[in-house]
């Protein structure tokens, strides 16, 4: 299994269990929902969620979306793994609380490390 990894609200998730799909905000005005690699992760959640709470990080079987997935260069020429389309959510395979240390910074979850 290739596990690439999803950064949202938790609420936006659970409207997606509602619906049997998960748009990303950035789909509709990017065209795309960014993921990342588990060496990604804390360094895009520190950039793009610091001191935000009520996330959740969704492990996704990337061979189980049904949507496009590329892995295109950010700014700094890293490729990241985008989803071109709608996630399908039964490739979730496990939804982790990630919530801010004390500090308002993120630290990669022990069950992230366990999926390497």
């Amino acid at each position: 299994m290739n596990t690439i990894f999803h950064i949202t609200q938790r609420q936006q998730w659970e409207q997606a269990n509602l619906i049997g799909s998960y748009r990303g905000d950035t789909l509709d005005s990017e065209g795309f929902i960014h993921c990342s690699q588990a060496n990604q992760i804390v360094k895009v959640a520190n950039r793009f969620f610091p001191n935000q709470s009520g996330l959740v990080l969704l492990a996704i079987d990337s061979n189980q979306v049904q949507a496009e997935i590329r892995y295109e260069a950010a700014e700094i020429g890293e490729l990241f793994p985008h989803i071109y389309g709608a996630l399908n959510i039964d490739a979730v395979y496990q939804v982790i609380n990630f919530e801010p240390q004390e500090n308002g910074f993120f630290e990669l979850p022990p069950e992230v490390t366990d999926l390497k």
